[in-house]
């Protein structure tokens, strides 16, 4: 039985290293840790993951996307991540891209999404070219704030 790296198997799955570590510590892939404390998973185990998540093809490991056609776009805010859902309802499709462990999600037409052939599991760019800015809080109340002893 021969056992691979986290970083190896990622390849093979066509998923991130941090992804498949996150699927690991969840309990979601079976390992076999090392004496060192390293987890190491099985080729077995690589196999049934394919399989699980597509029963009729083997997956394609990851390559860099290609960024040589988007070379004459003006928008410079690029985020390369894979497409993790795809909703399709009358003229329009909502696209849900992944980058990293944070979500995009664009709405498009519907024709775009068919005349760009976007399936769940495709590499994809996120061109971000925007106007507006928005903030958010972070976990921190108002209420917590007005408690504190303002400085002088």
């Amino acid at each position: 039985m021969t056992l691979l790296t986290i970083r190896t198997a990622a390849e093979r799955l066509g998923v991130g290293y941090s992804t498949l570590k996150r699927w690991v510590l969840a309990g979601r892939v079976r390992t076999t840790k090392t004496a060192g404390g390293h987890h190491r998973v099985s080729e077995a185990e690589v196999e049934r993951l394919i399989a699980r998540s597509e029963p009729d093809e083997r997956r394609r490991p990851r390559s860099a996307p290609d960024t040589e056609s988007l070379g004459g776009l003006s928008a410079r805010n690029r985020l390369h991540g894979f497409i993790e859902e795809v909703r399709i309802d009358g003229l329009l499709a909502q696209v849900r891209l992944r980058v990293g462990d944070q979500h995009l999600t664009a709405v498009i037409t519907a024709d775009a999404v068919r005349a760009l052939r976007i399936r769940r599991g495709d590499d994809a760019i996120a061109v971000i070219k925007s106007t507006e800015v928005m903030i958010a809080t972070t976990g921190r109340s108002r209420a917590h704030r007005r408690s504190e002893t303002p400085r002088r």
